[in-house]
């Protein structure tokens, strides 16, 4: 590359006048890096008013290459016996303007010291001028040493450019790193496509992640590098257009391939402009910038951001594709070395060979196209099948026009569908290929919309065509025998329900209207109870899966805002669900969504309470709808229990029969018979003793530890605990508050770590019962100083604090639900709120939606009583929005009007 590439730029800095203040008494590093500076500054403007990227790019990579000539000159004799050369990126003159200035100087052996020093000063002044440099300093037998050692080193060393020095040397190195001397084709072209299988994997292998990495995602700029870095080392090719003379690539591929890197390219150029940094992710402070930056608007309820981002999607899906056809061929061509075996028949349209499924010949869809569904049923059935031949992926692309109405209609059509569905057995579930080659979409039209759409939320991880087909591999899994003992109930279930295919169809439905507006669950069921009848499934079978669809968030929402150990919850639920195989079919859809959301978000506690409101409603259906369980008889019940395990434990039981005729009947609706009898065993061990008195159970039964807490009623109690409890780095997933007649209070914290393990080993516990004993000995009237910090990601979204009262006329208390943004020290911040209003907390259910947390507390005023004064709930929710609704960029502090303080 010559200074042509970047003298060619109009009104650019001009190169003739840098060359002449280098010959004044200025110092080079300052003449350089303000040129250097200018230059970014000009090219930043070229492409504010939307000049080409690909442009602008090579521009840049010829700056960089005059500056760093320049650079040379100043320090480097013409015959100093080295050279200066590009490597990796800046070789391929793809610079971005945050991208590294990977150089390699390469010497001859047994460099001279005065040479060494002048290479120093020479890299000292490329860092001053600016430059982020990644640098080598080697000799030829270095350099081959380590290429043949790293496949990293090689590949870098693909792309040399020779800038300046003696040409010899850089000759000599390339001849010694060819295919004859080191890294044969084959061997290279094996050890890159592990990297890649191993890169893909790290990102979960999927393009479909919120906060993509645009280089190194499966889809992204890396894929299209892996591409070009095969070619060059097999076929010695320099532009990735010599695959289409060479029959890899068709011309309208090789414009795909060329139409996404435009648009990653120009995606990537802008991160580095707004971040003024090497910045590859794009993250949610991002999106907002870069879609208005694209020119998106919002359109009703489709935001401009989700339309940018689906773009950004779709494109990176048909990259992954490309991607996944040319490593296919290439393997062909380069390991196997185009002697493929022959082939074996699987029937009149298909056969394999190597391996892959292809057609007999290439008119197979043309004359049959219900075979662009058979594809995946013979997939489905023959597990001995790596995949899908690329010559057939792309017959498969090129016909999907010939699925429409007349063949959705068509009985064959239909009944091959549906015995995809039903051909699991040991093998994947193939609708994720069925996405990738754009088959599903094509049969199923409505899903279309939903490929590659983003939700602008830190709720979900993945797009909803992604979390959709995350959803059924989810629900697949529990129906393979291997995986039981991950969720042993919900592989059980799995097994038991009569039609697994209406599990799937709901799953696959159950988000397919997200972004139309309305409510996507009665829009989808609308189009889940359509495919059904149009696929001739019964009228029962149709309504089922219609009503899972419209009520998939029920199970979900009921078991994390809702008190599932009240036997009239779970009543209420059971009457919504109305029978036993509908409540199977609903605790296997909620579970596989909840887990496809975000899995990382997935915890014991979460898994607890589905399986606690399942079994709980299975009981009251099995007793029947019209024969509630009676309140009194379960706490009788769970009494018995309880006085059997203490007696055993060998507790004398008189008083603990006298202690809880001093406890609400809460006590023991909210608590198991394992849970009343540690509790009581811990108040009769402590009676007489100094409080407070902690403890951790030793057992985890609802999936959390659980950390219970007796002491003396006092003001700001709940506020301090779970300030403390914050401090430890423990996550509160529920909290209950009992208060006895004596006023002694008992607080049961159900708790996790804040990786979403259980509480493990004697130090932890010790260090903290330790630390709760000794922080609650706190004077009242002080408040807990809680610091925090807001992660940068929740700073995007505008959350303000929503505060909703309703009145719980069986449970006699005020319920408050609170939605705001998550963050430490959240709930000690609501409690001195509680405390200031003089609102006495009775239960607190915790739930954590992505950057915001719906809470829901029972409250009642200092007499046990409802809260129904407008006056006293209008101020408790204005507390509540002082305290929350806080800058997103500042570190906010509480109240510090006492002496005490916890950091969180």
């Amino acid at each position: 590359m010559t200074s042509q590439n970047f003298i060619a730029i109009e009104s650019a800095p001009n190169l003739s006048e840098l060359d002449q203040q280098l010959q004044t008494d200025i110092s080079p590093r300052v003449i350089l890096r303000e040129f250097l500076q200018k230059g970014r500054k000009y090219l930043y403007n070229r492409f504010d008013r939307g000049d080409a990227v690909n442009t602008l790019v090579v521009a840049y990579t010829g700056l960089v290459d005059e500056l760093l000539k320049r650079a040379w000159r100043i320090h480097i004799p013409d015959a100093a016996g080295c050279a200066l050369i590009a490597v990796g990126g800046y070789g391929r003159g793809e610079l971005h303007p945050g991208s590294d200035i990977d150089i390699l100087i390469l010497l001859e052996d047994s460099p001279e010291p005065e040479l060494l020093d002048a290479v120093a000063s020479i890299v000292a002044l490329m860092f001053d001028m600016g430059l982020k440099l990644g640098h080598s300093v080697r000799t030829i037998k270095e350099c081959v040493h380590w290429a043949t050692e790293d496949i990293t080193v090689i590949t870098n060393l693909l792309e040399a450019r020779m800038l300046i020095g003696t040409e010899l040397l850089n000759r000599e190195l390339h001849r010694l790193i060819t295919p004859e001397h080191i890294w044969p084709s084959d061997a290279f072209f094996t050890a890159k496509w592990e990297e890649q299988k191993k890169r893909w994997r790290k990102f979960g292998d999927t393009a479909y992640n919120l906060e993509p990495n645009i280089k190194e995602n499966p889809g992204g700029m890396r894929d299209i590098q892996m591409i070009g870095w095969v070619c060059r080392r097999h076929f010695g090719t320099r532009t990735l257009h010599e695959l289409v003379q060479r029959g890899f690539l068709t011309e309208p591929e090789y414009k795909s391939l060329m139409d996404g890197q435009a648009l990653l390219w120009k995606i990537r150029y802008a991160l580095h402009r707004i971040s003024n940094r090497c910045e590859d992710r794009l993250l949610f402070e991002h999106q907002r910038t870069l879609a208005e930056l694209f020119g998106y608007t919002d359109v009703g309820s489709n935001l401009a951001v989700e339309q940018f981002m689906q773009r950004y999607y779709r494109t990176v899906m048909e990259l992954n594709r490309l991607n996944e056809m040319l490593m296919q061929l290439f393997q062909e061509v380069i390991i196997l070395k185009s002697h493929l075996s022959p082939p074996t028949a699987i029937n009149r349209r298909f056969q394999a060979r190597n391996g892959y499924l292809e057609t007999i010949n290439e008119k197979v869809f043309e004359y049959h196209p219900i075979a662009l569904l058979e594809v995946f049923l013979i997939l489905q059935t023959h597990p001995e099948l790596y995949g899908v031949r690329a010559s057939t992926i792309r017959q498969i692309r090129a016909n999907l026009w010939r699925i429409d109405d007349k063949m959705r209609q068509d009985i064959r059509a239909r009944s091959m569908f549906m015995e995809i569905l039903r051909q699991t057995d040991y093998r994947d579930t193939q609708m994720p290929r069925m996405n990738s080659y754009g088959v599903l979409a094509a049969y199923v039209p409505n899903f279309d919309a939903i490929v590659g759409r983003m939700q602008y939320d830190l709720f979900h991880v993945y797009t909803v065509d992604a979390h959709t087909l995350f959803l059924l591999q989810n629900l697949h899994r529990f129906t393979i025998p291997r995986y039981a003992h991950e969720f042993p109930l919900a592989s059980a279930v799995a097994n038991a329900i009569p039609k697994i295919e209406l599990l799937y169809l709901a799953g696959l439905f159950h988000d397919i209207a997200k972004g139309r507006g309305g409510d996507h669950s009665v829009l989808g069921a609308k189009d889940a109870w359509d495919f059904c009848r149009l696929h001739d499934l019964s009228e029962y079978d149709s309504h089922l899966v219609s009503w899972l669809v419209e009520r998939h968030l029920l199970m979900s929402m009921t078991a994390q805002r809702k008190d599932t150990s009240d036997p009239v919850e779970i009543q209420n639920f059971a009457s919504k669900v109305g029978d036993l195989n509908r409540l199977d079919y609903l605790y296997l859809l909620t579970l596989a969504d909840i887990r496809a959301t975000n899995p990382s978000r997935w915890n014991s506690w979460k898994d607890s309470v589905l399986k606690e409101l399942y079994h709980g409603t299975r009981q009251a259906l099995q007793r029947g709808l019209d024969n509630p369980q009676a309140q009194d008889e379960l706490i009788r019940q769970k009494q018995v229990e309880a006085l059997r395990i203490l007696d055993m434990q060998d507790i004398d039981l008189i008083p603990c029969k006298i202690l809880w005729e001093r406890l609400s009947t809460e006590f023991f609706l909210n608590s198991n018979p394992i849970e009343i009898a540690w509790q009581t065993r811990v108040i009769m061990e402590n009676a007489g003793k100094k409080l407070p008195k902690v403890a951790i159970s030793p057992v985890s039964s609802r999936g959390c530890s659980q950390i219970f807490l007796y002491t003396t009623d006092r003001d700001g109690l709940f506020a301090w605990s779970s300030a403390l409890l914050t401090k430890l780095g423990l996550n509160i997933m529920d909290a209950r508050i009992i208060t006895t007649d004596d006023d002694c209070v008992l607080n049961l914290y159900l708790v996790l770590e804040r990786d979403g393990t259980v509480i493990n080993g004697a130090d932890r516990r010790k260090q903290i019962t330790t630390t709760l004993e000794q922080g609650l000995k706190y004077q009242e009237g002080t408040e807990p100083t809680i610091c925090w910090h807001i992660p940068a990601r929740s700073k995007v979204f505008d959350i303000r604090t929503n505060v909703i009262f309703s009145q719980d006329n069986v449970k006699n208390k005020t319920l408050l639900r609170l939605v705001t943004m998550d963050r430490p020290g959240l709930l000690a911040a609501v409690g001195q709120v509680f405390s200031a209003c003089r609102v006495r907390l009775h239960t607190a259910k915790i739930a954590t939606i992505g950057a915001e947390v719906e809470d829901i507390f029972f409250i009642t005023d200092t007499f046990n009583q409802p809260i129904t004064d407008p006056v006293l709930l209008d101020k408790i929710t204005q507390e509540l929005r002082s305290a929350l609704d806080i800058p997103t960029d500042t570190k906010r502090r509480s109240n510090t009007s006492g002496q005490s303080k916890v950091s969180t």
